[in-house]
């Protein structure tokens, strides 16, 4: 079997890198190692990392979710330092879905179905939490000059929460009740905002509800709200709770919109569905040239939700920080 790694040099313009470079390896225990930078494969590119961000679905795989191994970290900024001449040197942040190019889904251009399909950082393809990854060139995309990296590492999970409304059509006149006001869940309330819908969001902690009042979306707890009451529910919980709740919340013939990813199975009494005739859609990786046309324009506020910033190496601490109850954006600086 060829070794998937070579110790080599990699030079970009007067800048020389050592071949050995840390990453943030999971194999059942979480640790920072030192390896060989990997060898990218053809239309792959080297990226050295800039700047790393910490969502939920890296501590799920930290609990079991999918049985993955290998380097955690799918949201990233970052430059090319191995690729095509004109990309070298330039700023990027990058979609996690590789397809093989070959099958019906990536013939279709959908490779986040491809039926061979790895995912940085999630499934079979080791990720972005490292000084230097590979990553397809495809799948890559210019970062703004105007755009600082630490708003240009939100494009990834605000790229996921402007899919909700690539899922379904949301109007101005909607009810429409959001579940979680996590990392996600903030950017999915700012992104429905923009529909002008009657949103309202069931929020737990005290600074989540202050970034929301602050951005004029209203908070309510669970038990203000009735069932049977909303057009749309949107699950950004991340536990088989919120979908349960989303069930009860959503009117017959409401749309159910699923954006939580867990580790545990969910026993959950999904005759509702059938008798009030409800919609589930689900939810994940969304428009990358949306997510950074709302940046660039300032749309969507995302330094209020930097928690911390922690250095590669004292990844463990910045992913138990990150695992605290109400706790926003971790930030990972090499």
């Amino acid at each position: 079997m060829q070794d998937r790694y070579a110790c080599c040099l990699i030079v970009k313009g007067a800048n020389i890198m050592p071949a050995i470079i840390k990453a943030v390896e999971f194999d059942g225990a979480l640790r920072v190692i030192e390896r060989p930078v990997a060898t990218p494969e053809a239309g792959e590119v080297l990226v050295r990392l800039r700047l790393g961000g910490v969502c939920n679905t890296d501590l799920e795989l930290m609990r079991g979710y999918r049985g993955f191994r290998g380097t955690l970290g799918h949201e990233f900024v970052g430059e090319v330092v191995a690729g095509p001449t004109e990309w070298l040197g330039a700023r990027v942040v990058g979609e996690i879905n590789i397809g093989c190019g070959a099958c019906d889904w990536c013939q279709r251009g959908i490779p986040e179905h491809c039926h061979r399909r790895r995912v940085l950082g999630l499934h079979d393809y080791d990720g972005a939490f490292a000084e230097v990854f590979r990553l397809p060139l495809a799948n890559l995309h210019r970062v703004p000059p105007a755009l600082p990296d630490d708003t240009a590492v939100f494009t990834e999970p605000l790229a996921a929460a402007c899919q909700t409304l690539e899922c379904v059509h949301i109007k101005p006149g909607d009810r429409v009740i959001l579940l979680g006001a996590g990392k996600l869940g903030l950017l999915t309330a700012q992104v429905l905002r923009l529909t002008g819908c009657d949103l309202l969001v069931v929020a737990r902690h005290t600074r989540q509800k202050e970034l929301l009042a602050g951005w004029g979306i209203q908070t309510v707890s669970r038990d203000d709200l009735s069932d049977d009451t909303a057009d749309v529910v949107v699950d950004c919980t991340g536990t088989p709770q919120g979908l349960d709740d989303a069930i009860r919340l959503v009117r017959a013939r409401g749309t159910i919109v699923l954006k939580s990813t867990y580790a545990d199975s969910a026993a959950l009494n999904l005759s509702p569905l059938a008798v009030k005739e409800i919609a589930l859609v689900g939810s994940r990786c969304g428009p990358f040239p949306a997510a950074l046309r709302l940046l660039e324009e300032n749309l969507v506020d995302v330094q209020s939700l930097i928690d911390a910033r922690y250095a590669l190496s004292d990844a463990p601490a910045a992913l138990d920080h990150a695992a605290r109850p109400g706790a926003l954006k971790v930030l990972l600086i090499p």
